[in-house]
């Protein structure tokens, strides 16, 4: 009896209980609490953050006050300040230089990130949550091939696959680098990972239980589950895309279906003989940043755990 009263004084009132056997209530004691971080150790940490802030934010800084110069502004001024700045001018100057050739260069990139990245996360999803969630012969083998492909550095596949694409006739076109993007070995692992500890089993019976079949459970609860993976995976996928430089420059010979990096890389090439290429390119770069900076920004909130929180009953 002394036990059932405990148990129902703890869920009655809501505080911890017990009775002592001649039935006076005491209050259990209460937890002591947790040591309050050291100042000095405090004060170390906020000093690696502001280093480390600084170390990334310094280039940027200098990206944005030497995007507003001229030419020689770049050169015979202090870099990290600004010196006659026209930053609507010089941004105009970027956009309109050899008819609007940085703006194909632009859509060219987010096309080769856009579609590459979504197309990869899609497939990434499928795979991960199939290894995942589907017992199959082979299926370790499979991830350990997956696993192989994350460690061989993507400048080794270039070569052969410029020979392939050559071979089959879609070298220096879109194709031979939206299809090359649309494979994200590392963006299987982690789907693989997260939907193995993320996605239920017992959800998924259920989902079966009441007549859903395998693609609807996939795009009902497995998407959405694995909501924070895909938006890392795209995130990765789109970053690296928008940055690749070596893919392009083997597979693409016309200038019309340059990305951004190899088109600012060709304004430097020749900007010994044309020197306002140097601050076009400078402005083209700080440009090209932009876009990276918004899709952190809007899809940063879809970067959440506890997802199926309350989903299930123990």
């Amino acid at each position: 009896m002394t036990g059932l009263v405990r148990v129902r004084d703890r869920f009655t009132t809501g505080a911890t209980t017990r009775r002592d056997p001649r039935g006076d209530p005491r209050r259990a004691p209460r937890r002591p609490r947790p040591a309050e971080v050291p100042l000095r150790h405090r004060v170390l940490t906020c000093s690696v953050l502001a280093v480390a802030a600084i170390y990334f934010l310094v280039p940027v800084y200098w990206l944005t006050v030497s995007m507003t110069k001229s030419s020689s502004g770049l050169f015979g001024t202090f870099g990290l300040w600004f010196s006659d700045p026209r930053p609507i001018e010089r941004l105009h100057d970027v956009i309109t230089y050899d008819h609007a050739i940085y703006v194909r260069w632009f859509l060219n990139s987010a096309l080769y990130a856009g579609v590459g990245a979504a197309a990869a996360t899609l497939l990434a999803a499928a795979a991960g949550y199939g290894l995942a969630k589907f017992r199959f012969p082979g299926r370790e083998g499979v991830f350990n091939v997956v696993l192989a492909g994350v460690l061989i550095p993507s400048t080794a596949l270039a070569l052969p696959l410029y020979l392939l694409f050559s071979r089959i006739g879609l070298a220096n076109t879109y194709w031979a680098v939206l299809v090359p993007s649309m494979v994200s070995p590392f963006g299987v692992y982690l789907c693989r990972i997260y939907a193995a500890a993320s996605v239920p089993d017992t959800l998924l019976e259920a989902a079966r239980i009441d007549g859903a079949g395998e693609l609807t459970i996939f795009r009902t609860l497995g998407l959405r589950i694995m909501t924070p993976a895909l938006v890392t995976v795209f995130l990765f996928q789109f970053v690296h895309i928008w940055n690749n430089f070596f893919l392009p420059l083997v597979m693409l010979s016309d200038s019309d279906l340059y990305p951004i990096t190899l088109g600012l890389t060709s304004w430097q090439g020749y900007a010994d003989r044309q020197p306002q290429l140097y601050q076009y390119t400078v402005g083209g770069a700080f440009l090209s940043v932009l876009p990276l900076m918004v899709l952190m920004a809007a899809l940063q909130r879809y970067w959440r755990t506890g997802l199926t929180e309350g989903s299930l009953k123990a």
